[in-house]
């Protein structure tokens, strides 16, 4: 028996009766108000109203809905096996397998999933309709477009006080996590009710972080471990080492001790090649480098003072502002300081004094980054003042090219990992600027002043952080993402032509001072006699006599000035009295002339 059920309504229920026609309009139903119903009215005062965060728009094929997605992970082993097998012990699998191979069941099930398999690889051998096949005739035409980049998001800092975007870190394995280091670096402004965490952010979901990082001070660096995407590590503002895991949640798995760590922010920590992958070391503005095993932060596992006269003395150290450490010369690292000087350093000598090899001087102001070109080792680069240089590690007195001086300050630069002649930097006037070896104004990310800057391992993503705790992610155009022909070795000759160049002219130099200490030397001897010129010769060679001969010249030269000034002032004074005498004399005609 079938079972319907039927659903009756009243003919009065259905509505009023459809009139396909126009008529006029009439009066269905006049309701008057109730005075009794309006005893029952309570009226709320305050009344709370529940308003939408973002703005009211109407539904259209246009609008797109918001996806906020979620990653999750599972655990495959190996299962399926009866309970009488043991799946470690191979010889019970083996025999198992055995038995299943001469079953029938299995031979028609390999048959049939092979016809399976067979169709899809049939699939991926079939021709690809849209192959480019002439790919190197594009490549060349996209070397000739104008450079740009896209912005694709913008990760804002949650906090109601915004803080600077200090440093970036890309996640090492599949570079779709950012990691960001929040702290103010303006001295005394920093708020009771401002906030010290950091973050991770998912590059697809910028509407809120991945993961909040909650440090005892305010995160100054932080970088992710190559070796195991899960640990981070990162330098406080109080001169403190914290040092993450992912999977135990937003607390530090340990941090340094204050009485063994940095007495000043730690502006840059990097991490070292070695077997265990645990190694770090970090730089501060007071003059020490120090050594780390994230394993015991209890204190660093080596120092280094920064001072250039090799006798450890910390009140004369150098204060470090940037590192540089390449792994395939794991002995040397280098050092950029506040005072404008690069210092290169060997880890691997026998005494404190012969760690520091040289010194680069060429920048006014601190070396807020340094890099090496990740294609050829010698050459670096660093940023200071307003100015990019690039230089050699056997020229130590210039660099060999270098930037035309900008109208804001530089402060961070990165190479491009794929195209070696492409460099990035930032400025305080927010915009980013792309040089291939010549440098081109790029966009205007943002009105705030940009100071980080951090490019992902495949050079085709680029994040910028900013003073007002926003951090931008571009997409780079292929033309500066995609390896040009002949690139390496048309840079590798512009390198040794350059260097050759500075090597020249150096030594060019040279000889002009030789000659004229031999000329002044000569003409010392002929006026006091020969008795005393070698004394003479020797306090030429002093500071003081040198700090006193750039005196004299400077007040000749500003004596000089002053007289030739005085004179024209002289001569246009004479001027000016004549051409008085010339006017007192034409009216004094005018005047006789009129009496007349």
């Amino acid at each position: 028996m079938e079972i319907v059920h039927v659903y009756t309504k009243v003919r009065a229920e259905f509505g009023r009766q459809c009139m396909f026609s126009d008529r006029p309009a009439e009066l269905l139903l006049d309701l008057q108000p109730d005075p009794s119903v309006g005893q029952t009215f309570v009226s709320r005062n305050p009344r709370d109203v529940a308003p939408q965060v973002c703005r009211a728009m109407s539904e259209h094929q246009v609008n797109t809905e918001r996806f906020e997605s979620s990653s999750c992970g599972m655990n495959h082993v190996e299962g399926g096996w009866p309970k009488d097998i043991n799946p470690a012990e191979m010889e019970q699998t083996i025999r198992f397998r055995k038995k299943v191979e001469k079953d029938e069941g299995y031979v028609n099930s390999v048959l049939h999933l092979g016809s399976v398999m067979e169709h899809c690889s049939r699939q991926n051998n079939a021709a690809d309709i849209y192959q480019d096949y002439f790919e190197e005739e594009e490549e060349s035409e996209e070397g000739q477009e104008t450079p740009f980049a896209k912005t694709i998001n913008v990760f804002r800092d949650p906090n109601e006080v915004k803080r600077t975007v200090t440093a970036l870190s890309w996640h090492p394995d599949s570079s779709r996590k950012l990691a960001a280091a929040y702290s103010c670096l303006e001295f005394q402004k920093s708020t009771r009710d401002m906030s010290l965490d950091s973050y991770i952010w998912d590059i697809e979901n910028p509407n809120r972080p991945e993961m909040a990082l909650k440090p005892t001070s305010p995160l100054i660096c932080l970088e992710y471990n190559p070796k195991d995407s899960h640990t981070l590590v990162g330098g406080s503002y109080n001169g403190q080492i914290a040092y993450w895991d992912t999977r135990r949640g937003s607390q530090p798995v340990e941090f340094s001790s204050v009485e063994q760590s940095h007495r000043d922010p730690v502006y840059k920590i990097i991490w070292l090649q070695s077997k265990t992958g645990t190694d770090a070391f970090s730089a501060s503005t007071d003059g020490q480098v120090l050594w780390w095993d994230v394993r015991k932060l209890s204190e660093p596992t080596e120092r280094l003072v920064l001072d250039l006269s090799r006798e450890g003395n910390l009140d004369r150290a150098l204060g470090a502002i940037s590192l540089e450490f390449e792994a395939t010369m794991p002995t040397k690292f280098m050092v950029g300081t506040e005072q404008g000087v690069v210092v290169s350093c060997n880890r691997k000598a026998k005494t404190a004094a012969e760690k520091i090899v040289c010194t680069y001087e060429g920048h006014h102001g601190p070396v807020y980054a340094l890099q090496r070109n990740p294609f050829f080792p010698k050459n670096f680069l660093t940023v200071g003042d307003w100015t990019a240089r690039i230089w050699s590690e056997d020229i130590k007195e210039s660099s060999i090219m270098w930037t035309k001086y900008q109208t804001s300050f530089l402060m961070d630069t990165c190479w491009s990992p794929v195209r070696p002649s492409v460099f990035f930097t930032v400025k305080m006037d927010g915009v980013l600027d792309h040089c291939v070896l010549s440098p081109s104004a790029g966009p205007q990310v943002c009105d705030q002043a940009l100071y980080s800057l951090r490019v992902q391992d495949n050079g085709r993503f680029l994040a910028c952080g900013s003073q007002q705790g926003g951090a931008t992610l571009l997409e780079i155009c292929p033309g500066l993402s995609t390896l040009q022909k002949n690139e390496k070795s048309l840079l590798a000759a512009m390198f040794e032509r350059e260097t050759k160049r500075e090597k020249i002219l150096e030594a060019r130099q040279k000889e002009i001072r030789l000659k004229e200490r031999s000329r002044s030397a000569q003409s010392r001897e002929e006026e006091g006699g020969g008795g005393g010129g070698g004394a003479r010769e020797e306090g030429e060679d002093s500071p003081d006599q040198l700090i006193s001969n750039a005196e004299n010249n400077f007040y000749n030269i500003v004596e000089a000035e002053l007289r030739r000034r005085r004179e024209k002032e002289e001569e246009e004074n004479q001027e000016k009295d004549v051409c008085e005498e010339k006017e007192v004399k034409e009216e004094e005609e005018e005047e006789e002339e009129e009496e007349r």
